[in-house]
């Protein structure tokens, strides 16, 4: 059994029942409803509720007509809905005055399918932008995820804001370097041997270049020594980078040999570090928001998690790409972007459509007992029995 499905027949099937729970149901949306004919049968029974179905105000039972009409209105946008499935709908709901909880459940699967799908599309958009050499297609494209998060999370009725997940991956690890193309690796070697030959060229790209930019882990430990260097005020050359690298043990693990240096050294071109630092952070972010959009996919498939711990989450794991996106704006001068996950809307829902979003009923609580006049104990038979006698 599926508890999606069973949950959206049971929703359907408690209003066929009582046209009264929409009024319970007006923060669930046709969209939420996965089955196409499920979606278009509840937008048939809200059209018909808004038009004052004759069934609203009829006394008694309740007039077929209700379920007929409710048929023959979706009937219009899907096919082979019967009335026979709309009685196995009603079949299907336990209890019609649990409609809200159904709701909830409906609406929870369609948060999981709607930030996944928008991470798929981060993905494609990432890679897209990695092949033609661009990064407006992922950034325009995870400016829409997070505003879907956002708004999300007020729908569900929290707060949105990031929150790192049990056991989440550091920074420096959470990006595995892919299968980087030829012209990523070579542009990495021109600039470091810009970086080692030209004096002066780590203060192009120190305040916004950081070694996990590179594609090539042995190219961003080399970087990782071109900017003790530059940090410490040492002169940069190829003699005070091999001395450098073999303090930090790039020698002797095999991450490097000295006539690799040499060879990254002697293939300097003519050219800018900060052009060619640009090109190596443009790879980086696109790389980035890859790695975030499988990230963020892989906690929207987790069915274990409620909305509010995964749109949290995801927020978390599109931080690294808005870190990454914030550097790149450096690189070019721009103004630095800002995510707005956490900042109030003034056009924040209603407190009692949150509450009916949540379907978490209010305990009625229980009458005080009188106070009594006087000193004098209860009768026996209202006093509770003293535990360990009879």
């Amino acid at each position: 059994m599926n508890p999606l499905l069973s949950a959206e027949q049971a929703v359907l099937g408690a209003v066929l029942l009582d046209p009264d729970q929409l009024s319970h149901l007006d923060w669930l949306a046709p969209d939420h409803f996965y089955r196409p004919v499920h979606k278009a049968l509840f937008g048939a029974l809200r059209k018909l509720r808004n038009d004052g179905h004759p069934a609203l105000s009829a006394d008694g039972p309740l007039p077929l007509s209700w379920l007929t009409d409710a048929v023959d209105e979706a009937g219009l946008y899907v096919r082979g809905l019967t009335a026979v499935y709309a009685h196995t709908l009603i079949q299907e709901c336990p209890r019609t005055e649990h409609a809200p909880v159904y709701g909830r459940m409906v609406l929870e699967g369609a948060i999981h399918r709607t930030i996944a799908q928008h991470a798929i599309r981060l993905h494609q958009a990432a890679r897209a932008d990695a092949v033609q050499g661009e990064v407006e297609g992922a950034l325009r494209t995870a400016d829409v995820l997070d505003g879907v998060l956002t708004d999300l999370a007020r729908s569900w009725g929290t707060d949105p804001r990031p929150v790192a997940p049990t056991g989440a991956p550091t920074a420096a690890s959470a990006v595995p370097p892919p299968v980087h193309t030829d012209q990523v690796a070579e542009d990495e070697r021109f600039l470091l041997a810009v970086l080692t030959e030209q004096p002066g060229a780590m203060d192009e790209v120190a305040a916004w270049l950081r070694p996990g930019d590179f594609a090539d882990p042995a190219h961003g430990r080399l970087y990782r020594c071109l900017s003790a260097l530059h940090h410490r005020g040492e002169p940069i050359d190829r003699i005070t980078l091999l001395w450098e690298a073999q303090r930090r043990g790039l020698l002797a693990d095999g991450t490097l040999s000295s006539e690799q240096l040499t060879a990254i050294c002697d293939g300097m071109v003519p050219g800018s570090a900060d052009w060619f630092g640009r090109r190596v952070m443009r790879s980086t972010l696109t790389r980035t928001a890859a790695a975030s959009a499988r990230a963020v996919r892989a906690l929207a498939e987790d069915e274990a998690l409620g909305p509010g711990r995964l749109i949290n989450h995801a927020l978390h794991a599109l931080g690294l790409l808005a870190e990454v996106r914030t550097r790149w704006a450096i690189a070019n001068g721009g103004p630095t972007p800002k995510l707005k996950t956490s900042v109030p809307s003034a056009g924040d829902p209603h407190p009692a459509r949150v509450r009916a979003a949540r379907a978490r009923s209010t305990p009625h609580s229980a009458a005080s007992p009188p106070t009594p006049s006087s000193p004098a104990p209860a009768p026996a038979a209202a006093r509770p029995p003293s535990r360990g006698h009879p």
